[in-house]
């Protein structure tokens, strides 16, 4: 009987070091860490923006936060703006380029971490061709994309907008006499978003596109170019996060109104 029990002891024994055995090579896997979700992060409206909503609300410490890449203006509307490779530009009016304190305040701005998931060699390249292109390669035009094409411009034709002071008019009026600017020759970063279709009233639907030269001494928002050859780059994201002002003239606004043809209108070149 005691040569039983002994026999059931070291059996138990045996299969309890096999059991920690197994448990101590599971634990010791490594562990696959999941990719942090790609999201576009807005501050505000595009039709605020349009009726004058231009205090800003979020700082750019803040954005810096929710990614390295994107979009939008300053305080009181005061020049374009550029978040490129974590680094943000301020585009003015009178044609210079600073980098901005990250104490300067956004009412408007889309910021995302650019994480590629395309790229392709573009050539001979004009802003509807890169639409035409675009169409083919984008997986669905219901989702959002990062765009960033670097390379050698032939040409460029950007535009900024001046510091507006209270009470402010609406951004149609702004544009009427905006600062436009052209460069020739010129190597840079051209940068942005495709919206799809369905954020009407929310950002600008299709393409939102701003510029930095290189040398960072040029940039603003991008009405024409004629690109001789570079890289276009992709990044598809499908998540979508939008944050609004809790206080201020926008809670009184009225975003009911359909402003695109005013939209269309800003997005483009001055009408002389």
């Amino acid at each position: 009987m005691t040569n039983i029990t002994s026999r059931i002891g070291r059996l138990v024994k045996n299969i309890f070091l096999y059991l920690l055995g197994i448990g101590v090579l599971v634990s010791c896997e490594p562990k696959t860490q999941p990719q942090q979700p790609v999201e576009l992060v807005q501050i505000s409206t595009i039709d605020a923006l349009m009726q004058g909503n231009y205090d800003g609300v979020a700082s750019l410490a803040y954005l810096s936060e929710t990614g390295n890449f994107g979009i939008g203006t300053f305080n009181a509307l005061d020049g374009e703006m550029v978040l490129l490779d974590g680094k943000f530009y301020q585009c003015r009016a009178d044609g210079t380029t600073k980098r901005p304190s990250l104490k300067t305040t956004t009412p408007f701005a889309s910021v995302t971490r650019f994480q590629q998931t395309k790229s392709i060699e573009l050539a001979d390249c004009t802003f509807p061709k890169l639409k035409s292109v675009f169409d083919t390669v984008m997986q669905s035009a219901n989702l959002f994309y990062a765009i960033k094409l670097h390379g050698n411009f032939e040409r460029v034709k950007v535009r900024s907008v001046p510091a507006q002071k209270k009470p402010y008019p609406a951004l149609t009026e702004v544009t009427k006499d905006q600062p436009e600017f052209g460069m020739v020759q010129v190597s840079g970063t051209l940068m942005g978003f495709y919206c799809p279709a369905f954020v009407k009233g929310v950002n600008v639907p299709g393409f939102h596109l701003h510029f930095l030269s290189d040398d960072h001494d040029f940039g603003g928002h991008v009405l024409e170019f004629e690109l001789n050859k570079g890289e276009l780059c992709l990044a598809e994201i499908s998540q979508f996060r939008m944050i609004l002002p809790k206080e201020g003239s926008f809670l009184e606004s009225d975003l009911t109104k359909d402003l695109s043809k005013e939209l269309e209108q800003v997005e483009g070149s001055r009408k002389d």
